[in-house]
């Protein structure tokens, strides 16, 4: 029986086991899921994959993808209007 297994990796170092393989580069939430643009608002807590390590054991692989936050800013270009909702009167 061959299993493989995928995990995200916090920048804390925090690992957590998600369903399926994520794409690199994927804006993800907190549970590994992919967030696709546009976005309602930068003021959230997203994630990007930012690298992919593949450990093949024997009958099994173990795929880690490691995280790195983005901060509002970066997450402006892919709102919906690419404008701070926060700094809107």
């Amino acid at each position: 029986m061959f299993t493989e297994d995928f995990f995200i990796v916090f920048p804390e170092g925090d690992v957590q086991e998600v369903p399926n393989r994520l794409p690199f580069n994927a804006l993800v939430d907190m549970n590994g899921h992919v967030l696709y643009p546009p976005l309602p608002t930068n003021k959230m807590i997203v994630f990007r994959v930012s690298r992919i390590k593949t450990d093949e054991n024997k009958g099994s692989n173990e795929t880690f993808h490691f995280l790195e936050l983005m901060s509002a800013e970066e997450l402006l270009p892919f709102t919906r209007d690419e404008r701070n909702i926060a700094d809107v009167p």
